[in-house]
C-alpha cells in the first residue's frame, strides 16, 4: 500500500492503541494477581520493550530514547547535522547507532510522531494520576492526621534520603551530587493510593495505625513534591545556588497555601459560568479546566506540572456542586467522571516508563549490587518511619504501610530520566526498587494484620 495515500495520522493511531491495549492487559493480569494495577502496566511495558528492542524493531529505538530523541530534534532545528545531532545527545555508540539508523530510515517521521503523541499523551496520564491521588487526600483529613502522622511522614521522607545518599556514595564513589539527591528523593516517596487500596481490602481504614499511615503518606507526597520541585530545580540550573534554593523553596511552601486559599473562590466562580450546562457536564468541564489551569500554574512558579494536579486534586470535592445538583437523585462524582480519562492515558505512561527499563544494564554485577542496595534502603527507610508512631501503634505496621513506591516513585524516576540527571543503568535499578516495594508491601501488611491486629 502506497503510504502517500494513508491518513498522517494512521501510525499513531495503531501504535497508539497498541501500547494501550497492552498496557490495560497488563493492568488485568496484575489484578487476577491481587497485585496493583500499575504494577502491571509497568511489568507489560518492560516485556513488550525489551522483545521489541530484541527483535529490532525500529520504534522502540525511538521510545526507548524519547527524551534524548526530543533533544536531538531541538539540536537539528538550529541547523546542527542528524548524525551529528544524535552522536552529541547519545553518548553510546551502540544506542546511537540505532537511534540514528531509526530516524534515517523511511519510516523515521512516522516513529517521530508516534513517540511525541505517546510522551503527551502520557504526560496527561500523569497528571490525572495525580489529581485522583489529590481526590484521595483530603484537606480536612490532612489537618485532622495529628503528631503521629506527621512525625512518620519526616521520618519516612529524612530517612530514605538520607540512607540513600550513604549507599550511593558506598556504591558510586563518583557520582554527581545532583544525580545522588535525585535518586535519594525518589527513595522518599510513597504511594498513597497504593497503600489506601490495600488498607481498604483489608477493611481495616478505621484502626488507628491505618489513620497514622494514610495520613503521614498524604503528608509525604507534599513534602516528596516540594523535594522534587527543588532538587529539579537545582538540576536545571546546574549546581547548587543557595539564593536560587531559597526561591523555589519559598515560591514552593506559597504555592500551596495560595492556591488552598484561591482555588475555592476560583471554583465557585467557574461553577457559576457553566450553569447553561447539564450537571455532569458542568461538573466534567469545571474539573477538567481547574486541573489543567493548576497544573499549568504550577509550571509559571518552575514546579513540575503534577504538583499543580496534586493541588487541584486536594482542593476539589463534590460539595462544590451541591447547589446545582439538588435535584439529581444519584449525582455522578469528580472521581466517577474523571476516571475513565486516568483509565485510558495513565496506562501509556507507565508502559512507556517500563519500555524505557534496558533489562541488559542487569547483566553488569554492578547494576545489580546498584538495584540491591537501593532496594534494602528503600525498605530500611520506611520501616524507620514507624518510629514516629506512638508505643500504643503497631510502629512496624505503619513502617510497612508507608513502603510501597508505586506511581509516585515512577514518576519521580520519570522526571529524573527526562532531564538527564539519571542515566540509563541507575533508571534500570530505580525500577526494580519501585516493583520490589510496591509488590512486598501488600503482602506484608496483609500478614502483620493477620498475626497482630484484631
Amino acid at each position: 500500500m502506497d503510504n502517500a495515500h494513508l491518513d498522517p495520522a494512521s501510525v499513531v493511531i495503531f501504535w497508539g492503541t497498541l501500547l494501550l491495549f497492552f498496557g490495560i492487559l497488563g493492568r488485568y493480569f496484575a489484578k487476577r494477581l491481587h497485585q496493583p494495577g500499575v504494577l502491571g502496566e509497568l511489568l507489560m511495558g518492560v516485556i513488550v520493550g525489551n522483545v521489541c528492542y530484541t527483535i529490532g524493531m525500529p520504534m522502540m529505538f525511538i521510545l526507548r530514547d524519547s527524551s534524548s530523541v526530543f533533544t536531538i530534534i531541538q539540536t537539528m532545528l538550529t541547523g546542527i547535522p542528524l548524525p551529528t545531532a544524535v552522536h552529541a545527545v547519545i553518548t553510546e555508540p551502540h544506542y546511537a547507532n540505532q537511534v540514528l539508523d531509526a530516524l534515517s530510515g523511511s519510516h523515521g517521521s512516522d516513529w517521530l510522531k508516534v513517540a511525541f503523541v505517546v510522551d503527551t499523551f502520557s504526560r496527561y496520564g500523569v497528571i490525572f494520576l495525580l489529581f485522583m491521588v489529590g481526590l484521595e487526600s483530603s484537606l480536612a483529613e490532612l489537618k485532622k492526621t495529628g503528631r503521629e502522622a506527621f512525625q512518620v511522614a519526616c521520618l519516612g521522607v529524612l530517612a530514605p534520603i538520607v540512607l540513600g545518599l550513604i549507599a550511593l556514595y558506598i556504591l558510586l564513589p563518583h557520582i554527581a551530587f545532583s544525580t545522588a539527591l535525585f535518586v535519594a528523593a525518589t527513595l522518599s516517596a510513597t504511594s498513597v493510593g497504593i497503600t489506601a487500596r490495600v488498607l481498604k481490602d483489608l477493611k481495616k481504614l478505621s484502626t488507628r495505625e491505618a489513620k497514622t499511615i494514610l495520613g503521614a503518606a498524604m503528608i509525604d507526597d507534599v513534602l516528596g513534591l516540594v523535594i522534587l520541585a527543588i532538587v529539579s530545580g537545582m538540576v536545571i540550573h546546574h549546581g547548587v545556588d543557595p539564593l536560587y534554593i531559597g526561591k523555589t523553596l519559598l515560591l514552593a511552601l506559597l504555592f500551596f497555601p495560595v492556591a488552598l486559599l484561591v482555588g475555592p473562590w476560583l471554583l465557585r466562580r467557574m461553577i457559576v459560568c457553566v450553569g447553561f450546562l447539564e450537571p455532569w457536564e458542568g461538573k466534567l468541564l469545571v474539573s477538567f479546566v481547574f486541573l489543567m489551569c493548576f497544573a499549568w500554574l504550577a509550571t509559571l512558579v518552575q514546579m513540575s506540572s503534577i504538583i499543580g494536579a496534586f493541588v487541584a486534586g486536594i482542593i476539589l470535592h463534590d460539595g462544590f456542586f451541591e447547589s446545582h445538583e439538588h435535584k439529581l437523585k444519584n449525582p455522578q462524582g469528580i472521581k466517577q467522571l474523571m476516571e475513565p480519562l486516568e483509565a485510558v492515558f495513565a496506562p501509556l505512561f507507565f508502559m512507556l516508563i517500563g519500555i524505557q527499563v534496558r533489562l541488559e544494564t542487569f547483566l553488569d554485577w554492578h547494576v545489580v549490587m546498584i538495584a540491591v542496595g537501593l532496594v534494602t534502603v528503600a525498605i530500611l527507610g520506611k520501616l524507620l518511619s514507624g518510629l514516629g508512631a506512638t508505643r500504643r501503634d503497631d510502629r512496624l505496621l505503619i513502617g510497612i504501610g508507608m513502603m510501597p513506591r508505586g506511581e509516585v516513585g515512577l514518576i519521580f524516576a520519570s522526571v529524573g530520566k527526562t532531564i538527564g540527571v539519571i542515566p540509563d543503568a541507575l533508571f534500570s535499578a530505580i525500577i526494580l526498587m519501585v516493583v520490589v516495594t510496591t509488590v512486598l508491601s501488600p503482602m506484608w501488611m496483609r500478614s502483620r494484620y493477620q498475626g497482630v491486629v484484631s
